[in-house]
């Protein structure tokens, strides 16, 4: 007999209530629940973070979360960064610095940069972030295809963008 929890959440600002059960992920959910298939699954031990998501404002792994652990929380994923058919500034970075390759792990990379430079800490700050703490932050994922590079660059140039914009 499975364990079934009714939740409700909000993912990219639109509400949903669903029946999930308690050992489903919270990336299995996204992705077969509700069809946000941008959260992708690597290695499903939460090593390569091309399942981040932002819980709350915050990265989390979405596979290493159980969906009813979401309950009541607000989710981002990479769908929710485009404004339709035009991409976020961030996206626009990762591709004008060819911060993407492949694209496997681009999502989680995304998620990761838009919570970084959502930090009032980040993008209010005095100084802007440098190349070592961007590169600090992106080693918590893993990318095969691009050596890191190009996504340092798109979020230092994101980031020189949102400053001198006042922020996003």
């Amino acid at each position: 007999m499975k364990d079934i929890h009714l939740i409700r959440l909000r993912v990219n600002g639109r509400e949903h209530e669903l029946a999930v059960e308690s050992r489903r992920t919270l990336a299995d959910m996204l992705r077969h629940d509700l069809g946000y298939t941008g959260t992708h699954l690597g290695c499903e031990h939460g090593i390569c973070g091309a399942c981040t998501v932002l819980v709350d404002g915050r990265p989390a792994r979405a596979c290493l979360m159980f969906g009813v652990q979401a309950d009541g929380s607000e989710i981002s994923t990479v769908e929710g960064l485009a404004d339709g058919e035009q991409l976020s500034d961030l996206q626009q970075a990762f591709s004008d610095q060819h911060g993407l390759q492949c694209g496997f792990c681009t999502p989680g990379f995304l998620m990761l940069a838009e919570a970084y430079l959502a930090d009032d800490d980040v993008t209010g700050a005095a100084d802007e972030p440098t190349e070592a703490q961007v590169r600090e932050l992106v080693a918590s994922n893993l990318c095969r295809c691009t050596g890191y590079q190009g996504i340092v660059e798109a979020v230092l140039a994101t980031a020189r963008s949102r400053r001198s914009a006042g922020g996003r």
